[in-house]
């Protein structure tokens, strides 16, 4: 019952978000999942590696549904990007590496700044 009852604030809770703090919220989620990954690889646990590195794999999906079809090199640029991360999770996975994950956490504490301080100049603009 407990479980439930947090799903259901956890659902209320993002469906008041505005969009670009879910993606924000997208962006925490990856690094916190990736680093779960890369410490259940140090840790030999291949169930919770494959666990995390799946709920990783989740987020980029969900990120690469959420771009416009605009047709824009920003787009295609992401788009990309986001398929080049799920293969190297897909391959760390395979190799126990924690390195490739490694490159994945750097990867998306760059985007996660850039979406920060885009986000904030829009607001600043408004």
């Amino acid at each position: 019952m407990t479980h439930r009852a947090h799903q259901a604030y956890s659902q209320n809770h993002t469906a008041v978000q505005t969009p670009e703090k879910l993606i924000e919220m997208l962006y925490e989620g990856l690094l916190k999942f990736t680093s779960l990954a890369k410490r259940a690889i140090e840790e030999g646990d291949a169930e919770a590696k494959a666990k995390w590195i799946n709920r990783s794999i989740d987020i980029f999906i969900e990120l690469i549904s959420s771009l416009s079809n605009d047709g824009t090199d920003m787009t295609a640029y992401l788009s990309g990007l986001y398929m080049h991360q799920i293969k190297t999770l897909n391959k760390a996975n395979i190799e126990n590496s924690t390195t490739e994950l490694d490159s994945i956490i750097h990867v998306v504490k760059v985007l996660l700044e850039t979406w920060k301080e885009e986000t904030s100049i829009a607001y600043e603009m408004a």
